[in-house]
């Protein structure tokens, strides 16, 4: 057979880590291709180059249309492309990982498999929260009643600050139109933060869909993870864009997100924070998250070798 046409896949090794990427990028209304190891985005006003391995997260916006060797670039280099849906504020697709190890995804499901370290995670997610606060002893009602607590302080607190009216958090996800600004910039805001979290945890290589205090969805780890962050980048932006009384809340609250999670460099933050959760007191920053080697799972040892063939004479057998 000869050989395959086309670049070959970029190695694990040769790829950026989802810690130094850039958080995301929104396009609209372009048409999105590949030129060697970039994508392009094209509209009437020009062509601009994009490194793909420096990316998190590609929020394609509505009058995008993407090329299937600028997916693939995508996949090969472990970031995620997100369709949104007008105002971007709806969230539909994710990339392949940026690792090859399975081994924070093993972590993720052992611990949500068992009550105990479930609740152990669930709580350390909320310490993150609200530092200062010992949450060792608390169940999860009392978590979610002292969440729901400083939430509703938060927003009382900046809209005061901004001299925003603050009702309440009401939005139809089928009509981004019909809320108030403040609402509205809340829901762009939060939907940016849902592509940096999915970002990152795809490129770890977990599962978006194993919760510990969301379940039920196939993006639950996802809103775990947003939730880490939304008093302290979501909030006070959303309160910022609606007391500036901006045309396009969506826009600019976007840009604003954007420039905040740069400025406080919150993608290393929150892939250190997801490694912390799953496997605590392991700081290991080795090429160890970057291998490419498969083994074969073995109840006795727990993993042999694998792409070699064996026979019973390997093992203890008795056939």
């Amino acid at each position: 057979m000869g050989n395959v046409p086309g670049p070959p896949p970029t190695r694990p090794s040769e790829l950026v880590r989802v810690a130094d990427r850039i958080s995301f990028i929104y396009l609209e209304r372009c048409t999105v291709h590949r030129d060697g190891n970039a994508i392009t985005a094209t509209d009437e006003r020009g062509v601009v180059h994009i490194p793909t391995a420096s990316i998190g997260a590609l929020l394609l916006g509505p009058g995008t249309r993407v090329t299937h060797q600028a997916m693939v670039l995508m996949a090969e280099s472990g970031s995620t492309c997100v369709w949104v849906g007008e105002q971007g504020v709806r969230y539909y697709a994710h990339g392949r990982p940026l690792g090859r190890t399975s081994r924070l995804l093993d972590a993720q499901a052992r611990a949500v498999s068992m009550r105990d370290s479930r609740l152990a995670v669930a709580r350390a997610m909320y310490a993150m929260r609200f530092p200062g606060e010992d949450t060792s002893e608390l169940t999860m009602q009392q978590l979610r009643g002292r969440e729901g607590a400083r939430v509703r302080k938060s927003y009382r607190e900046h809209s005061e600050r901004t001299g925003v009216e603050w009702v309440r958090r009401d939005y139809d996800p089928n009509d981004f139109a019909a809320g108030d600004e403040v609402n509205k910039a809340l829901s762009a805001a939060t939907t940016c933060l849902y592509g940096m979290a999915h970002a990152v945890i795809v490129a770890l290589g977990c599962s978006p869909g194993l919760g510990f205090v969301h379940t039920g969805h196939d993006r639950s780890f996802v809103y775990d993870i947003a939730d880490l962050y939304k008093a302290e980048f979501a909030i006070p932006v959303a309160f910022d864009v609606a007391a500036e009384q901006v045309d396009d809340v969506a826009a600019v609250t976007r840009r604003k997100i954007r420039d905040l999670i740069y400025a406080e460099k919150l993608l290393p933050r929150c892939a250190h924070d997801v490694k912390a959760l799953l496997v605590p007191g392991d700081e290991d920053e080795s090429t160890e998250w970057e291998a490419d080697v498969v083994y074969l799972w073995d109840d006795k040892t727990g993993a042999v070798a694998s792409g070699q063939s064996h026979d019973e004479t390997d093992f203890d057998v008795p056939w």
